[in-house]
Formats: structure tokens, sequence, C-alpha cells
């Protein structure tokens, strides 16, 4: 039985293919449309169905959409406020004007999006773009099943972590109705204690502080996670006065009018002031707080003492090691994929162990779910592209030497990542040894000064280099860097003395695995830094194309593609 899942609701459109309760392939959108996080001045290509990731998904299996038992849509438009019933249709085009809504949820593109939405599948069915047509030819026998967003985002943790039974919190911008989410997976079935509602949003408030401190929201939240380290909580009193708690494991959130507390919002390319850091500071304490409060009441009614999360908030790592360190779980498993992306992958588990009725059969024991490329493809890639290179007789020991020689490399290896994070298949390697290699990496790919640059550890060498260093493969947590190694390693160390650690196994990632040993055999330092191949603005590379187009219009030194290097004169 296949079981296909999209998002194609909000932003980061995504595709995963399920058999049999087994997940085959799992990819973003953005990745083969190059539009990060499918966001357009007129955001359609967020509400377009993931072609692209579809294909790739389909054609992992081996199969066409007429060969696919189930569709499951992370998006169930019964439950938006004010919205057309469910098996109610739309006949597109839709102007933005018709049919405008009334009260909280009014804005000019709803009915557009809703038309998306209802039309979902008709437009699987008939729609696809012309040269992909042929992995989408008919006739279709799949059943369509639109699924709660957040549940998808609960069906990502507690299907997919390595818990038989656990604690369940979700915690993002909004789906049709919530914002939050406590529950308990136990004994095979899901129980959902709470949700919050919207307007209530954590997510939303993180949103507004970024767009006010002048970074795109539903995008940049991790700079304002960063930028907090600069700064101190002095506003913590205001947000806990607007973010007021329940005794039953709610909150609520009053309008923030930041304006009017805190003045002018930053504009995009200004300097920043002490008040930002301090603003950013201060809402990072105040999510903080407030998510060890859920997080303690959920402890408390579930009596699970392990905890999954999921949702775009599940993707703060500092607050995931707050939580980590609180003593309130012996456990704590994010779903790497936390962002909506995830909910294409929630929304396939969910529906297939429905349909099943069976066990669960998988784990995510890594995120290597996206396409991959022979050697033999990368070759005949760089051949038509006349461009110059080599086969190296040995990959791991012949890239150390280049990083140990300072080189800034492009690594291009193996499934691409799902998820946000570039875990050691599309990243850009270096060394953490020359203090300046952070402002360095920061020029290269055009991001801001503050921003820190994550270190990647072999895991079984973890907790010697990083204070309580434990499991991490999915950068998802921050640890600090071990007091007699800070200066060993000067570049992977953030300004609060933490590291944003992924840690790597070999059954996970081999060639990654060997790279790190041999590095830390040429320098005395088994850790490079990891940070994602991509520039600002633009998707992590997912292809050869990518991948060579990327390297040659920045200032990477050297390649290291496959089996292959190709390196700058």
């Amino acid at each position: 039985m296949y079981t296909l899942g999209i998002n194609a609701a909000y932003h980061d459109s995504a595709a995963c293919l399920v058999r049999d309760g087994i997940v085959v392939a799992a990819a973003e959108e953005e990745r083969f449309n190059r539009v990060k996080h499918g966001k357009r001045p007129i955001p359609f290509s967020a509400w377009e169905l993931p072609y692209g990731a579809i294909d790739y998904c389909l054609g992992a299996a081996g199969i066409g959409l007429a060969e696919v038992d189930h569709v499951a849509y992370s998006y169930d438009p019964a439950l938006f406020p004010g919205r057309p019933a469910e098996g109610d249709r739309v006949t597109l085009p839709l102007e933005p004007s018709a049919a405008g809504p009334e009260g909280e949820s009014a804005a000019p593109w709803d009915p557009l999006f809703h038309a998306y939405v209802l039309n979902a599948p008709r437009q699987l069915a008939g729609g696809a773009p012309h040269h992909l047509q042929a992995r989408f030819a008919g006739p279709h026998r799949f059943r369509w099943h639109s699924v709660e967003h957040h549940l998808a985002h609960e069906a990502s943790a507690f299907l997919a972590s390595p818990f038989q039974d656990a604690a369940v919190m979700t915690l993002d911008g909004r789906g049709e109705r919530a914002t939050t989410t406590l529950g308990v997976w136990r004994h095979g079935r899901f129980e959902r204690f709470r949700q919050v509602d919207y307007p209530h949003s954590l997510g939303l408030l993180y949103e507004e502080v970024t767009r006010y401190l002048g970074f795109l929201h539903s995008c940049d939240e991790y700079k304002v996670m960063a930028l907090a380290s600069y700064g101190s909580p002095r506003h913590l009193e205001y947000f806990r006065d607007i973010l007021p708690w329940d005794k039953d494991g709610g909150y609520r959130l009053l309008p923030p009018r930041l304006e009017a507390r805190f003045g002018p919002p930053r504009r995009r390319g200004e300097p920043f002031e002490e008040r930002h850091y301090d603003l950013a500071a201060s809402l990072q304490k105040a999510l903080e707080e407030t998510v060890l409060h859920l997080a303690a009441w959920l402890r408390e009614q579930s009596g699970e003492d392990q905890l999954c999360l999921a949702g775009g908030v599940a993707l703060n790592c500092v607050m995931n090691a707050r939580l980590r360190d609180s003593g309130l779980y012996d456990e704590v498993w994010v779903q790497p994929a936390a962002g909506d992306a995830g909910t294409a992958l929630g929304a396939a588990l969910w529906v297939d162990h429905q349909a099943r009725g069976g066990p669960r059969r998988w784990t995510m024991e890594h995120a290597y779910l996206g396409p991959s490329y022979a050697d033999e493809e990368i070759e005949a890639f760089l051949r038509w592209a006349k461009i110059p290179y080599r086969r190296l007789t040995n990959v791991a020991e012949e890239t150390a030497e280049l990083l140990a020689r300072n080189r800034v490399v492009g690594w291009f290896q193996g499934p691409m990542e799902f998820g946000p994070r570039a875990l050691g298949a599309r990243s850009i390697l270096a060394s953490p040894i020359d203090p300046g290699m952070q402002a360095r990496l920061n020029e290269l790919k055009d991001r801001e000064d503050f921003r820190p640059v994550a270190p990647a550890v072999p895991e079984e060498l973890a907790g010697e280099w990083f204070v309580d260093g434990g499991r991490a493969p999915f950068m998802l947590f921050v640890y600090e860097v071990a007091a007699d190694k800070a200066g060993r390693m000067p570049a992977a160390v953030h300004v609060d003395g933490t590291a944003r650690v992924q840690t790597v196994a070999r059954e996970a990632n081999p060639r990654y695995y060997d790279l790190l040993h041999a590095f830390g055999r040429r320098t005395g330092v088994p850790v490079l830094i990891n940070t994602s191949f991509n520039v600002r603005g633009e998707p992590i590379v997912c292809t050869p194309r990518d991948a060579v187009a990327s390297f040659w219009s920045t200032p990477i030194d050297a390649l290291v593609i496959g089996s292959y290097l190709v390196e700058k004169p």
C-alpha cells in the first residue's frame, strides 16, 4: 500500500511517500523549484501542489500516481473558521476579492488560498506540469484524506520518534485553528489533552518580533534566536504580561503592539542597536519559560518521561536545550523537519497507520530521504559542462587534507536531507581552528555577522568536546562547549559559549563520519564546521548542477561531489 503525503498550505511545500509503514522518500519543493520556503511576492507557490517533490518521491519508488492508494493532505479546510464545508469545491480561477470572509481570518488572499486547497484533488489528478505528466498519468484510484494540520505535526513526531510511548507537544504559528497542542501517544493510540487556538500563538508572536527586527517572518526566526545571545532579557516582564498562562496547560497572547512599546521597527539593512538585542533576548526567554510551563503540565497529565516535539517553534534549538536540561523528561526528541514541510511526513504516516491498523514499522534514524546521484551521473554532468575535475582515491582522507589547509569545501554526497538543516549531504565544510572562519563563512554566504556556525563531531566523541554531549544527529540542540576545548575550535563557539551540535554516526553517514576522523588525525580536532550549501535567499542545493553553480558563484575553494574533486585555479 502506497500513501503519498503532501503539504501545500502556508509555506514549505513538501511531499513524502510511505509504503506499508516504511518511508520511501521525502523532499521539499523548494529544492526543485528553487524558491526558498515557497515565498514569491504573491505566495501562489506556497499553495501549489509540490509537483517536483511528488515526482521525485514516486520515482524513488518506481511507481506512478496511478499506483498510489491514499493521498494525505496536511490541511483540513472544514476546520478553518468560516470556511466552506468539507466536500465543497470552488471553481478556479477565483478572484482574490470574491466571497471575502468576515472577522478574525479576513485577508484578501483567503478565498484564493481555499480555492487551491479545495481543488487540490482535481489538481493532483490532472494538473501536473507538462514535463512531469508521465508520472501523473491516470486512471487514478487514490483516496483523498484531509488531515488536520496539527495532527500531521503530531504524527510526524510520535510515528517517527524512537519512543514506543511518549508525551507529544506541537508548537507553530497556526493550523486551521490550533497553534499549540499537548497530548500522549500510548499503546498505539494518540490522545490530545489540550490545544491552544488562533490568535493565541507562540509562533505568531515570534514571527511578529522577527518582522519588527527587520527580518522575513516564517523564514528568519532562527536569526532572532541567534541575536538573543547578544542581549539582556530586560523586557521579560513585558512579554510575561502579554503571555499569561493558565493552570490547565494553556496560555493567551495579548496584542503585542511592539511599535507603541519599543518605537519604530528596524528596517532591513539598518545597523543593530542594543534595544534590538535586548528585545530578542527577552522574547527568547519568554518563549522558553512558556514552553517549560506547558511541558511541566504535560508531564503531569501524561505520566510519560519521554517527550517528542514538532511544529516550526520546535526548530528553536536553544529552547530545545532548555527542555532537555529541565529534568522534566528523561529524553526529548525533535522531528528534524519540524516545520510545515514535516506535515507531509506526518500526514502520510498517520493515514498509513490508520489504513493498515497495524503497529509502527519505521523510526526516523536519519534525515537522508531526498534525491541522490551516482558517480556515473555526476561525472557525466562534469564532462558535459567541460569542468576540470579529478577522481579522488580516498574521498575522506583527501578532503580532510584540504580542510586541514584551511580550505572551504562544498560537500555533495549521497541522498539530500529532508528538513531545513544540512547534515553532511549538502554542506559547506570548514575547519573550526581558525578564529576568523566564522566571519569568512558569513561573508561567503552573505549572512549577518552575528550568525554562528555549527560544529559536527563523531557521536562517540561528543562528550569530550561538549558538556554532557549526547546523541544529536539532527542539529536541533545547543550544548555548552567544554572549557578546555573552546580555544581549540574558536570558530565553532557562539558568543554565549554554546554550539548547535550535530553528532555523526558511522551507520548514518559513513563517508562524513570517516572525514571527521581523518580531519582529527591531522589536526587533533575531530570537529568540522558544517553549514548549509547555499547562500542567503537560495534553497540548499539539490542537484549536481545546483552544486556547481553555487560553487562557481561563491568563494568556496573546492567542491567534493561524489568521488570527484573540482578546484578553482
